[in-house]
C-alpha cells in the first residue's frame, strides 16, 4: 500500500464524519428543543446552509488541487458533491414537508410565482442529475465527453445557489454575497485555468506547424 493510498484510508472515513457531523449536530438541537420559535424555517435554513457549504467546498477540490498538488483530494470531490446534495434535498424536503404539508398544488404554484424558489428547484434540478449520473458506470454509458458536458452544469448550480440564497433573505444580508463571492473566485479560476489550457494547445499546435 503506497503512501497516497494509506492517506486515502484516514482522510476517507473523516471527510465522512465532518460531512455528517451538521446533520448530527441538527438531530441533536431537535432532541434537546433548540430550533427556536419557528422549528420549519430553523431547519430549512440549516439544511439550505449546508448545501451551499459542501457545493462550494466540493467545488473548490480542483483549484486545491491546482494550488497546492495535492491529487488525493481529487478522490474526494464526488463525495462532497453527493453530500451536497443529500443536504439540498433535506432542504427542498423541509420545504415541502414541514412548511407546505405536501400541498403539491401550493407547491407547484410556490415554484411559478416565486423567483427565489424557481432558481431553487433549478439548482436541485441540476444537483439531482449530477447525482444520479455520478457513478463511474454512468460514465461508460453515457460516454466520457457527454458526461463532462452535463457536469460541467455544476458551475450553474454554484451560481443557482447563492442567487437563491440572497433573493431568499429580505434586506441587504451579508452571508449570501459571501458565498456568492467564494463561488465567483472558483468560477474564476477555471476560467483562468481554460484560457491558459487553451492558449497552450494553440502554442503547441503552432509549434508542430512550424516544424
Amino acid at each position: 500500500m503506497n503512501k497516497e493510498t494509506r492517506l486515502n484510508w484516514v482522510l476517507k472515513p473523516l471527510v465522512h464524519a465532518a460531512a455528517l457531523g451538521p446533520l448530527v449536530w441538527l438531530v441533536w438541537l431537535g432532541m434537546h428543543g433548540q430550533f427556536g420559535p419557528n422549528p420549519a424555517e430553523f431547519i430549512n435554513r440549516y439544511t439550505g446552509d449546508w448545501a451551499i457549504r459542501l457545493l462550494l467546498i466540493a467545488l473548490a477540490v480542483t483549484p486545491v488541487r491546482g494550488i497546492t498538488g495535492l491529487a488525493v483530494v481529487m478522490r474526494f470531490r464526488r463525495m462532497l458533491g453527493l453530500y451536497a446534495f443529500f443536504y439540498a434535498l433535506l432542504h427542498v424536503s423541509s420545504y415541502v414537508a414541514l412548511d407546505q404539508y405536501f400541498a403539491w398544488a401550493a407547491i407547484w404554484q410556490d415554484i411559478l410565482k416565486r423567483n427565489y424558489i424557481t432558481v431553487g428547484m433549478l439548482g436541485l434540478v441540476i444537483l439531482t442529475a449530477l447525482a444520479v449520473t455520478s457513478p463511474k458506470a454512468m460514465v461508460k454509458k453515457m460516454g466520457g465527453r457527454n458526461w463532462q458536458r452535463l457536469h460541467k452544469l455544476v458551475y450553474v448550480a454554484a451560481v443557482a445557489a447563492p442567487v437563491h440564497f440572497f433573493m431568499m433573505r429580505k434586506g441587504f444580508q451579508i452571508e449570501p454575497l459571501i458565498y456568492g463571492g467564494i463561488a465567483g473566485l472558483l468560477l474564476a479560476y477555471r476560467a483562468i485555468a481554460w484560457i491558459k489550457m487553451r492558449m497552450r494547445s494553440r502554442a503547441a499546435r503552432a509549434d508542430v506547424q512550424a516544424a
